[in-house]
């Protein structure tokens, strides 16, 4: 696992963007934080590098947000609101997996059913500074 310090919500972007400079077709991400660590920033980040600034909305009341560009589909899942991993399958969650590249909010409670090699990005608020954030990353190669 690797750690990374983010200073800002830019420093945040800035790191989704390197990372996503590296995903491809098929590729899973599962962000995982309190509420307000910079999730939904990564994502803006990971959006940005595709062109798709300015293009994110939150996927809270609607589960999954689409993103096209002429090369990849980007699928932003938020799935804080849902009761189980039932509520996923009744949506066709998984067969998002092979479409595109998949942005998962809150994903712990899918991880039985996430491709092997899924990424993982954990979240922590420093607090003692409202700004920074402690980045773990797993399963992604940060150089």
């Amino acid at each position: 696992m690797q750690e990374l310090i983010s200073n800002s919500s830019d420093e945040t972007k800035e790191i989704a963007k390197k990372i996503a400079s590296n995903l491809k077709k098929g590729d899973v991400i599962v962000l995982s934080g309190e509420l307000g660590a910079g999730k939904t920033k990564f994502t803006e980040g990971v959006l940005e590098y595709f062109g798709l600034n300015n293009e994110i909305s939150s996927p809270t009341f609607t589960i999954v947000n689409e993103y096209s560009t002429d090369d990849i589909n980007i699928y932003h899942f938020d799935v804080y609101r849902l009761e189980d991993i039932d509520e996923f399958y009744a949506i066709g969650g998984e067969e998002y997996f092979d479409k595109g590249i998949c942005i998962i909010e809150w994903g712990e409670m899918l991880e039985e059913i996430l491709p092997k090699n899924y990424k993982k990005v954990i979240f922590d608020r420093d607090l003692k500074n409202e700004n920074r954030r402690k980045i773990k990353l797993e399963n992604i190669c940060y150089k």
